[in-house]
């Protein structure tokens, strides 16, 4: 375990750890828990929009893509969740696995796909909102969230590679 990472987590939660923002990370995190809720962000966005339904799939794919791609890597890594009596762990995790941040990864494929909607500066809030939000609840430490963007981000571009390819 890194000090300098435990020290980073320490302080971010001395900052950020005053109502409500832990209320809106744990909301966040649970939207973002298996990648449902971008998930089903994609699906109803294809049904509702088909003028832009590619858009509104790659979405969906884009975070499946890098949920996966993050749950097979911390599989292969087996790197523990932070443990240390200065970190507050705020919310209850489904594994023990922390590198890299499948919230991260699947938030990071489903914001690149959005890019066309909501502008990169949207996209790029909507990823270090996730990754800061998992700093904050104590279950991540910060290079396993930066991790987990890179590969959402690099998974999200090479499926939409892939189905593009496909469909030609």
């Amino acid at each position: 375990m890194s000090t300098f990472e435990i020290d980073a987590m320490r302080r971010w939660q001395d900052l950020a750890n005053r109502p409500p923002l832990p209320a809106i990370a744990r909301g966040y995190s649970l939207w973002g828990e298996h990648a449902g809720g971008w998930v089903a962000l994609g699906v109803l966005g294809a049904c509702v929009d088909r003028r832009r339904r590619d858009v509104w799939i790659d979405v969906a794919a884009g975070a499946v893509a890098g949920h996966a791609a993050a749950v097979v890597l911390k599989r292969v890594v087996r790197r523990k969740r932070p443990h240390h009596e200065s970190v507050e762990v705020l919310v209850p995790t489904p594994s023990d696995l922390s590198f890299p941040s499948a919230h991260s990864a699947s938030t990071a494929g489903a914001a690149v796909a959005l890019v066309p909607l909501v502008g990169v500066p949207v996209a790029a809030g909507m990823i270090g909102t996730m990754a800061g939000s998992r700093v904050l609840l104590g279950v991540h430490y910060p290079t396993d969230v930066l991790a987990g963007a890179v590969l959402g981000v690099v998974s999200s571009r090479l499926v939409r590679r892939l189905v593009r390819s496909a469909r030609r």
